[in-house]
């Protein structure tokens, strides 16, 4: 039985068939920009006339060989018609510098020969190019293998947009995580810090003033970002001491008040009123602290048990619970330690007021090689400006 040419043609009925999404994909396809390269303006009019007929409208046309990277660049093309054999550039100079270009290193790339050298075409596939139609352009094969390469390069560009959504997605999602993870770690924070201080901008304080000295000892990125939350949880411990304990004003005598201001463990001092034994719960904060943290295997609060544990640990050996010095303290602790107790120091309490910022500064330097760490104590002062900033910005309300 004879088949007629119209029943292979591309008919209304077979993409009525193939139903409204084919149809929307194969008007898409049709307004693809086509461009075409060849030095013989015959061949550009015949492959641009055949195109036009099935139904392509937009093209970018030369036949100066010379031109066409720039208008590569400049007109973005869906697909390029690339003839090889061309004088001053030939085709295979510029399918190489279209894959050597970012913007157009995915740029389908069908070339036009009439050269029948395998090394050609090989070098052309080596090249990356994506299709061969030979010279005279018949249409029987140019309007399906056009159409297949534009096919491919729809599904390419739609992976590709696809793949950007969902890496914006995550990006948001991950935002959002982050977000929440440091309001948890805020409110956390908050909780112990409500039991003694009723604005809880204490913590925030104190974990900008980690991250500054930490910043300054050459940390950076995430760890900035996980030292400063972390920080926050100091004295998460706080929780499990009884507020008789905690509450206590713990009034000195004027005697050790004075002691207490020159003493560079101020932190340590001001519950030297409070009886032994409930000294001795109250230096437990730091061990529950850490035990409500250590059952963890987020980083961050991984961080922040060791930083509950170990801030009143001192350079000399002499703090608590473990006793610790130098650099058996870690570095967390020991910059954790510097922030809390220059916000002691500079905070109003109910047992004193707040010192000025020189007298914080030179307490904390008489603490030099006892309770802190030399270099770390050092960095906190180069951020001394900064240092000021934040006590501004996060000062507690009259």
């Amino acid at each position: 039985m004879g088949t007629s040419l119209g029943e292979f043609g591309p008919t209304a009925s077979v993409a009525e068939a193939a139903g409204p999404q084919v149809r929307r994909n194969d008007l898409a396809l049709r307004s693809s920009k086509i461009m075409i390269v060849d030095d013989e303006p015959t061949n550009v009019k015949v492959a641009r006339k055949y195109l036009a007929m099935e139904g392509y409208e937009s093209f970018v046309v030369t036949t100066d060989a010379r031109e066409a990277l720039a208008l590569v660049d400049r007109e973005c093309p869906d697909i390029l018609l690339l003839d090889i054999m061309m004088p001053h550039v030939s085709g295979l100079e510029i399918l190489s510098a279209v894959r050597k270009n970012e913007r157009s290193v995915h740029l389908p790339v069908v070339i036009l020969t009439a050269a029948n050298e395998q090394s050609i075409k090989r070098q052309a596939i080596e090249l990356g190019a994506s299709d061969f139609l030979s010279k005279p352009v018949d249409p029987s094969e140019l309007i399906p293998r056009v159409r297949n390469v534009l096919i491919v390069k729809q599904h390419a560009d739609h992976l590709e947009k696809y793949s950007q959504e969902l890496e914006a997605e995550v990006l948001r999602r991950t935002a959002e995580l982050a977000r929440s993870r440091q309001e948890v770690i805020h409110c956390l924070a908050r909780a112990a810090e409500f039991r003694d201080d009723d604005t809880g901008r204490h913590v925030l304080r104190v974990g900008r003033y980690a991250r500054l000295v930490a910043e300054e000892l050459g940390w950076r990125g995430e760890q900035l970002e996980m030292l400063e939350q972390a920080a926050q949880l100091h004295d998460i411990g706080k929780i499990g001491i009884p507020d008789s304990i905690l509450l206590k004003p713990g009034k000195l005598e004027p005697e050790e008040m004075e002691m207490m201001r020159k003493h560079s463990a101020f932190g340590k001092k001001i519950t030297q009123s409070i009886p032994e034994h409930d000294l001795n719960v109250l230096r437990r904060h730091t061990e529950l602290g850490s035990r409500l943290l250590e059952t963890t295997e987020s980083p961050i609060l991984a961080l922040a048990a060791t930083i509950a544990m170990s801030h009143h640990e001192k350079w000399n050996g002499t703090g608590y619970p473990l006793c610790l010095a130098g650099e058996d303290i870690p570095i967390a602790g020991r910059i954790t330690a510097v922030a809390d107790v220059f916000d002691a120091l500079s905070s109003k309490r109910p047992y004193k007021p707040a010192f000025p910022f020189d007298k914080c500064i030179q307490i904390l330097e008489d603490g030099r090689g006892s309770h802190f760490d030399p270099l770390v104590l050092d960095a906190f002062f180069r951020r001394r400006q900064e240092i000021a900033q934040t006590q501004i910005r996060y000062a507690d309300p009259e």
